[in-house]
């Protein structure tokens, strides 16, 4: 199964927590996993973290850090998004007259989910954010519009217990 990360695991991780200078081995293990393949995130989601409107601290951090080449390298996912399957996910998953700036609104995420259209056996949308399935159009959440597509997904929580993260935290 290939895991394809949601900008905000990210972002929720570093801000809340797995800050980077306070559990450092959830970022390594993040790269070891996507160096072995298990997890990866589409350019158009990785992007997302460098152009976050959010500036403070803990996001200069997350920025710092997914500006490490070998990091870029290991966390994007090698593949072209076909834009049959963004449409696609527009169409079914949002709504199929979207305006501008509904576009605008949604963001990235089509691609995200397009890309785990691409082999939906093998493929698993992981995000942060909560199913509220009453949200519809432009305000429909990640979850729902995956849903809606038969796409799994899973949250950051799920992904950590299946891929065996854990801290190497002991008392001294």
């Amino acid at each position: 199964m290939l895991y394809l990360l949601d900008a905000n695991v990210l972002i929720t991780a570093q801000n809340t927590y797995y800050p980077l200078d306070r559990v450092p081995e959830f970022w390594e293990w993040l790269i070891d996993r996507a160096t072995r393949g298990d997890l990866k995130m589409p350019l158009e989601v990785f992007e997302e973290i460098k152009s976050s409107k959010e500036k403070c601290a803990p996001m200069d951090q997350l920025h710092a850090w997914a500006s490490i080449e070998d990091h870029k390298l290991a966390l994007i996912l090698d593949d072209d998004v076909e834009s049959a399957l963004v449409n696609k996910v527009l169409r079914i998953g949002y709504a199929p007259d979207l305006n501008d700036t509904e576009i605008e609104k949604v963001g990235r995420d089509p691609f995200l989910i397009a890309y785990a259209l691409v082999d939906k056996d093998d493929r698993c949308v992981v995000t942060a954010e909560a199913s509220k399935p009453s949200t519809t159009r432009a305000n429909r959440r990640v979850p729902d519009a995956c849903d809606l597509l038969g796409v799994a997904r899973c949250n950051p929580f799920e992904i950590n217990q299946r891929l065996g993260f854990k801290t190497s935290w002991r008392s001294r």
